[in-house]
Order: structure tokens, then sequence, then C-alpha cells
């Protein structure tokens, strides 16, 4: 059986917006609103969605970097949301994060051991004496030279600082490590050479993912299950063989309709939605799919859909969409209904 290593519960991450002459709060941005999904020991779960969808957020109020607004975060039997800010700070060396921009997230004035030797030294993993010797040993574990330890960071492309971005996770032995955007600012071909680093040290440590990314194509590569999410929703959850063969929602087929096709004589058929994305401030009622949905009837502008079984896939489909519902035969069923 399956060890869950991250559960999260009902997650809301609501920024306050201030105005008036004294400040006060006068309305939320709902970035999150009442997420929920598992993530298992060793595998890749994936968070996808257009920009603002709040898969970033998520990621970030997973590791507390914003405090979230409610839910439950469950790490490994811990509930991260409970902990102090020390006891937070120490249960970090088990949930690392790689960060889109490979540049910002380094600290310019410090050398690539320097870096190391900090992430080693505050979580204290490594003793003083043997850390010259873990710091050569992870930089030949992501694919840097020996003679690069004592570089900066603008001393590096773009490619060499997310491996020492990598490097500095791996730093501390995590058992979770959150890709946020992590190969979306590459070349195609270095984005490549890093996803495949990822998955050989997944291989090699037992490690677990949190990938957050907009690429489908990437998302493919890499993923185990993935997580679909719109205006702070999660509106699919599927492994990724059933939802690139037989996707459920209309917008997750709306996504996967845009990705080229290098065959040429495979013609896919193009889903255009109309209209914009609702303001996450103001965003609608019911499903928040419903205004750009060519399925919507009145149901959909007045209830919230459940996350659903499909019946689809071999490790369960789930979606949350009343047209499915009422055009299937009955098997799409409550995900607490098992």
């Amino acid at each position: 059986m399956r060890k869950e290593i991250l559960k999260v519960k009902d997650l809301k991450q609501h920024f306050p917006i201030k105005g008036g002459i004294f400040g006060r709060t006068i309305n939320h941005v709902k970035a999150v609103d009442g997420v929920s999904f598992s993530v298992y020991e060793g595998e890749t779960v994936s968070i996808v969605g257009e920009s603002g969808c709040g898969k970033s957020t998520t990621g970030r109020a997973i590791l507390r970097l914003d405090e979230p607004t409610s839910g439950h975060v469950e790490f490994d039997g811990k509930d991260l949301l409970a902990l102090r800010k020390s006891e937070m700070r120490k249960e970090r060396k088990n949930i690392q994060v790689i960060f889109q921009d490979p540049y910002a997230s380094l600290n310019p004035r410090q050398t690539v051991r320097e870096i190391l030797r900090e992430a080693m030294s505050i979580q204290r993993t490594v003793p003083k004496e043997k850390q010259n010797k873990r710091i050569l040993e992870l930089m030949e574990i992501v694919g840097l030279g020996k003679h690069q330890i004592d570089r900066f960071p603008h001393e590096f492309s773009g490619g060499q600082r997310q491996r020492i971005g990598i490097a500095r996770a791996l730093a501390v032995e995590p058992q979770l490590i959150i890709c946020d955007e992590a190969v979306s600012a590459l070349d195609v071909s270095i984005q490549a050479q890093v996803i495949n680093l990822l998955k050989k040290l997944q291989r090699e440590f037992n490690l677990t993912y949190l990938f957050i990314s907009h690429d489908l194509g990437v998302v493919r590569h890499i993923s185990d299950r993935i997580i679909v999410m719109y205006l702070g929703k999660i509106v699919e959850i599927a492994d990724k063989k059933s939802l690139f063969t037989n996707p459920q929602h209309p917008y997750t087929k709306s996504l996967l309709s845009a990705i080229p096709s290098i065959d040429p004589d495979k013609k896919r058929e193009r889903v255009i939605l109309t209209g914009d994305v609702p303001s996450p401030i103001n965003p609608p009622t019911g499903c928040r799919f419903h205004t750009r949905c060519p399925f919507a009837t009145e149901r959909c502008a007045k209830e919230i859909p459940e996350l659903r079984d499909t019946g689809q896939g071999e490790n369960g489909h789930q979606a949350a969409c009343h047209y499915l519902e009422e055009i299937g035969t009955g098997l799409m069923q409550p995900t607490n209904a098992r």
C-alpha cells in the first residue's frame, strides 16, 4: 500500500484588498478556494492551469511562505498549519522548493560553495568537517564540475543556475520537493536536460515531487498524476495516461487541444473558449467555469460541482462538472462516497 506523504484538505488562500482612508479590508482575492488532494511517496503530481489559476499560490501555501487563510496541510502525519514558526523552520528540511527564476532565488553575493554550505548549516544535516566533501558530491550529482564550486551565480548559464538550485534542495536531504515552474524560464533543450535530471534524482533518492507548470508537454513527460486547476478550484484529477487520452472536463479538453501536434497527419480539434478568465476577486457563482463553458446549464450557474469519480482510468479519474454527471451512466460518484 502506498504511503500518503502529503494530504491537503480544503486549503484556502484569500489575499485581502485594502481601501479607503483607514486602509480597511474591502474585499479579498480568492487565489485558492477550497483545494483538496493527496500526494503519495515516490510519485510526481503536477498542477496545471492558466496563469492566475492558483497553482503557484497552492505551493506557497503548503510551504507557508504565504500563511493560508484556512484548511489543513498534513505532511508525513504532521499538521503543518498547526506548527509554530520555529517548528515549521525545522520541518522545511523535509520539504524543499525549486523556484522558477534560478537567478533571483540564489544569493548573488555567495559562491556555490557558500550557498550549499549555508543550507546544510541552517538545517544541521551535515557536520561542518564533512560539508566540503558533501558539496563536491552534490556538484557531481547535478552535473556540475568541481572546478565551478567557487564561482558566483552570474558566472553560470540559466540551466546551470537551476542545477545549483536543485543541489541546494538536495543538500538538506528532503522527502518532498515542490517544483514551482522549475523549467519554464529555460530553453527547450535545457528543459529536457533538467527534467531528465529530476527523474534520475527521484529514482536514486526516492524523492516525491509536486510539480507546478503551465506547460502540458513538460507535465506529460514527468508526471504520474495531474491536477487541473481553474480560478482557484480543482476541476479534474487523473493519472497521466487517462488525462491525455480521455480528458473529461471541458476546460481540460480545451487546454489539451492547444498542444501543437508534431504529426502532420494527425489533426487535433481545437476547442476555443469564449470570453476572458473572470476575476478571482468576484468569481462566478456555482461552477467557476460556467461563464466560458459551451455545455453550461442553469444549474452550473447556481451549484458548485463536487469532485466526483468518472469511472475512467485505472487509478481513479475525478472531475467537477454537472454536465458530465447529467450525461453519465451513474458512474460518477462523490469522492467521499467510497
